[in-house]
């Protein structure tokens, strides 16, 4: 190969698009609130849905059995505090979600059998 040539780089085309969060085409308000990075940090949601934290509730307790099968204690530690954090969000939702029930039932005015009869079909969902 040789060495004494000089190498010409082609400068690709810039991608207006990539990565780009909140759909600001200025980036002259960089002091703003809005177009902050943190503060408008959106979620998909998914920590949202009872099933979703369930499951990685799930998950980081079988990773600390992992871990302490393994002979790692602190790594144990960790993934149980994270199975923890996820087990009061999933208390936090599962309360919220027979708060809404209630109101709803006492909105519409069901009778106690009815409204005995709705939670079992809910809590088996």
């Amino acid at each position: 190969m040789n060495n004494n040539r000089r190498r010409n780089f082609r400068s690709r085309p810039q991608k207006n698009n990539f990565r780009r969060r909140g759909g600001s085409l200025n980036s002259s308000n960089s002091n703003s609130l809005s177009n902050n990075g943190n503060m408008s940090f959106a979620r998909n949601g998914s920590m949202n849905n009872i099933h979703s934290v369930e499951k990685t509730m799930q998950k980081y307790q079988q990773l600390a059995k992992d871990a302490q099968s393994n002979g790692d204690p602190v790594l144990a530690q960790n993934y149980l505090q994270h199975a923890d954090h996820f087990l009061r969000r999933f208390n936090e939702l599962n309360d919220k979600r027979e708060n809404d029930f209630d109101k709803t039932v006492h909105e519409k005015g069901f009778t106690k059998e009815e409204t005995s009869e709705k939670k079992t079909q809910l809590t088996s969902n």
